[in-house]
């Protein structure tokens, strides 16, 4: 079944892709591996320690590569995970 209202992106369809991007998407993959990761999950309770927000404790809501989102009692706030710690 053919939509009629759908048309296919035709940008990069055909395109040649040059050596030196290829090898820019591999090194970039290669690279990634090896970035600092994110120690904590969604759902873990942790003390977030920084000098311009303060301490705050909470629970991990959103994690990204470098750093995690902690929801406390006064909203959520963004800390880099090193300095995060698991709650005892």
């Amino acid at each position: 079944m053919v939509r009629d209202d759908y048309a296919q992106d035709l940008i990069r369809l055909g395109r040649p892709v040059s050596l030196g991007d290829a090898l820019a998407r591999v090194l970039g993959r290669l690279l990634a591996g090896f970035s600092p990761r994110c120690p904590y999950r969604v759902g873990d309770t942790v003390i977030g320690d920084d000098p311009f927000s303060g301490r705050r404790e909470g629970v991990v809501v959103w994690r990204d590569r470098r750093s995690v989102g902690v929801k406390t009692t006064y909203g959520v706030f963004f800390f880099d995970h090193r300095l995060v710690k698991p709650q005892d």
